[in-house]
């Protein structure tokens, strides 16, 4: 059974750091690349990082320069670094795996305030 499991969410003010974490269980961890996706309310679910099984990373527009997607194999775990954070990154974050069949987490609540 896959699992995922975020943590690292929570309320931080406009320019502040947080750092999310995504454990993964159940799956081949070195084999497959790795999602972090977000939703505010109201809004559907987007992209924001993606790191493939070799380390290389992708962003939306959004968060380039200031997120930064990182993984450790040795330890079934993907990061998210996000620095210089504002009011528009609050959203639920999720860590997603798989295709076609996606598998996500529960999500972790990140709050900006301004």
């Amino acid at each position: 059974q896959v699992q995922l499991v975020e943590s690292g969410g929570g309320l931080v003010q406009a320019g502040g750091s947080l750092r999310l974490t995504c454990t993964a269980s159940g799956i081949s961890f070195t084999g497959n690349a790795m999602g972090w996706y977000r939703q505010s309310r109201g809004e559907q679910r987007e992209l924001v990082a993606g790191i493939s099984p070799e380390g290389n990373t992708n962003y939306d527009d959004s968060v380039k320069g200031r997120f930064t997607a990182s993984r450790d194999n040795a330890v079934n775990t993907v990061y998210l670094q996000m620095n210089s954070l504002e009011p528009e990154d609050t959203a639920v974050y999720y860590c997603a795996v798989g295709y076609p069949q996606i598998y996500w987490g529960q999500g972790t609540q990140v709050t900006v305030s301004s």
